[in-house]
């Protein structure tokens, strides 16, 4: 028999690391293992996706950075996204006591359907976030179909 017991107190950390854990499932990406263990992977920007019946919408935090510090590519069917968050800087008499922001190089992948528009991907970015837009092809939007 098993035992299901209930934690009372959740910390908010390690839901948001199911909830991460779950869009990784759902949305596998090649690099996944290798951003993990990369040195070079110092932070991960939080991501939400969208799916409307015309397009995938994905929104990335992207706090202090300029959208010249983005690249955005696309390339069989992956999507990525990458950068790099620069470290503050302090002047000579001044020294860090305490560090809790993430910097250093970035690269998240998506595997998306084949059934996307490519040529129409866009994407803005405002106030530290950006937006990618993934229109789907026609073929594979829903329509109704009238009865005779």
């Amino acid at each position: 028999m098993t035992r299901l017991t209930r934690t009372r107190n959740r910390n908010l950390s390690s839901l948001q690391n199911e909830i991460d854990r779950v869009f990784d499932r759902f949305f596998p990406s090649r690099e996944d293992d290798q951003e993990r263990t990369s040195p070079q992977s110092v932070w991960r920007p939080r991501m939400d996706l969208i799916e409307t019946d015309e397009a995938y919408r994905l929104h990335l935090d992207m706090p202090g950075m300029s959208r010249d510090e983005l690249k955005i590519s696309y390339q069989d069917n992956q999507l990525i996204v990458s950068g790099e968050r620069k470290s503050a800087q302090t002047d000579e008499d001044e020294e860090f006591v305490r560090v809790e922001r993430s910097f250093g190089q970035f690269r998240r992948s998506f595997s998306l359907p084949r059934t996307v528009d490519a040529d129409n991907i866009s994407a803005t970015y405002d106030n530290g976030v950006l937006t990618v837009t993934v229109p789907k092809a026609e073929t594979v939007k829903p329509r109704q179909i009238e009865i005779k």
